[in-house]
């Protein structure tokens, strides 16, 4: 009998394992699988089962989370949502997130192992903390401003701290209001697709994701390389270089939009924006002294990230003798993003070095508690320090006496380069207008903002397009804002 009640021990024992085993596979071994199955639904439920963290600026949030009281229980909803898409992103409860609301997502969410000192708590109560904060660099003003002046033209600004790095306003134009793909349900969808199909994208985010022909901003390289090269010693000596140029190997000529140009220096090429002077010192520095210029400041890198992605500023390193002309005035195929732009303003504003731009100062935990630092760094230095002071000096000229009046600011040192670039079939596309320039308090050792503005007015008349016109005024508003802070 004993024996019996042994054996039938034991079996229960073995049931007991076998239970145990099945229990073990299902929550260890497929526990990945199963809830990375589309029919799962429970990790939907618990992302939107409580309030997600808020990105702020300034001190103050703008994002926050709303109730729905659905089964996707908590909304994200956004104060200013077209002023601040452009670096929030959206965060849909259909079309996931994007931008900053992807890039720190895990800390907005909860799901950051630095939230909180016992990760493993909060994995063995399948619980998550409240989520955490990010805190941007932007300053609202200065945010505000760059936004107001682009009046919902087509275009884009981005600024930021010559010294540090920091993104100070980063504007998008036209926007959209990012609490239109919050939710679910058929108005979501008719969202998603009526931003998608309109012609004007603003969904685009123009100032890291667009690269447009940076025409006479690109001088600023060029002015460097042949600064740093020697092939420029002097830039009040006479350059010796008709009006109009003839393009090496060809037969077509270059011509200026302004006169004054026969014959000038490079100082007066810069104030005055000669084209046939700065094509030819760009064929003087050379193919390879070119593309190792345009490099140092930040094009042809393909992993600049601030922490989201931004398309590569483009400078070919395979071009003929008036290809390269054509590049070294921002033509042909040279491109640029807004922000490389303001790397390049930023990067004279900074005796040369040239600091990686970032838009997320920190984040913390919900209470405030920091987690983590935003990533100051080098990029490296794009030209001595004596070439960016001489270059500030040109790019004052150019705001005090040439072509960027529009640009002063009374009582502050301002330096700035205008662009009109061409574009299209023929050039035939209505030109965009470029500033790019920085900004310094005359009580302060340095300057405190670098900034560039593209305006792309398909609406405008194409005579009414200039840099000064169109876009050193928007630029103006927001260094002005600046040194107000």
């Amino acid at each position: 009998m004993i024996r019996y009640i042994r054996w039938c021990g034991y079996f229960c024992a073995a049931l007991f394992l076998a239970l145990f085993a099945g229990v073990a596979r299902v929550q260890v071994w497929e526990a990945p699988s199963l809830a990375g199955n589309p029919a799962n639904k429970r990790p939907v439920i618990e992302r939107y089962a409580q309030p997600r963290g808020n990105i702020l600026v300034d001190g103050r949030p703008i994002t926050g989370s709303r109730d729905s009281r659905q089964l996707l229980r908590y909304e994200r909803t956004y104060a200013n949502g077209p002023l601040y898409a452009p670096v929030t992103g959206y965060s849909s409860q259909t079309y996931g997130t994007s931008f900053v609301e992807r890039s720190e997502d895990a800390v907005l969410a909860g799901t950051d192992p630095g939230l909180t000192a016992f990760p493993l708590w909060y994995d063995l109560a399948r619980s998550r903390p409240d989520g955490g904060n990010a805190v941007l660099t932007l300053k609202g003003g200065m945010q505000l401003a760059a936004y107001a002046g682009l009046a919902g033209k087509r275009g884009a600004v981005a600024a930021i701290e010559p010294a540090t790095g920091r993104i100070l306003a980063l504007v998008s134009s036209p926007s959209y209001d990012p609490a239109a793909l919050s939710g679910t349900g058929a108005a979501v969808k008719s969202a998603w697709a009526r931003l998608n199909a309109d012609p004007a994208r603003p969904m685009l985010n123009r100032a890291l994701r667009e690269t447009y022909p940076p025409g006479s901003t690109f001088k600023i390289v060029t002015a460097a390389a042949a600064l740093d090269s020697g092939v420029v010693s002097d830039v009040d000596a006479p350059t010796q270089t008709p009006d109009p140029y003839v393009l090496p190997g060809t037969t077509t000529t270059l011509p200026n939009a302004s006169g004054g140009c026969q014959d000038a220096s490079m100082a007066e090429a810069v104030q005055f924006s000669c084209n046939t002077v700065m094509a030819k010192i760009g064929v003087q520095v050379g193919l390879r002294g070119m593309v190792e210029a345009a490099r140092r400041f930040g094009f042809n890198d393909e992993g600049l990230r601030v922490p989201a992605w931004v398309s590569r500023s483009n400078f070919d390193t395979d071009m003929s003798q008036d290809q390269l002309a054509l590049s070294a005035i921002g033509q042909f195929n040279t491109t640029a993003t807004p922000l490389q732009m303001a790397m390049v303003a930023g990067a004279v504003a900074n005796g040369g070095e040239v600091r990686g731009p970032y838009l997320i100062d920190r984040t913390t935990q919900g209470d405030g508690d920091p987690v983590r630092r935003g990533d100051q760094r080098s990029l490296g230095r794009a030209m001595t320090p004596g070439t960016a002071l001489r270059l500030q000096q040109l790019m004052v000229k150019v705001v005090e006496d040439g072509t960027g009046r529009n640009a002063a600011i009374p009582g502050a040192r301002v330096g700035g380069k205008t662009g009109t670039a061409q574009h299209g079939v023929g050039n035939e596309g209505v030109p965009y207008a470029w500033f790019i320039g920085w900004a310094q308090d005359a009580a302060a050792g340095r300057p405190a903002v670098a900034v560039a503005v593209v305006v792309e007015d398909a609406a405008a008349d194409r005579g009414d397009i200039s840099g000064n016109g169109a876009a050193a005024p928007i630029a103006r508003a927001v260094m002005q804002a600046a040194l107000a802070r």
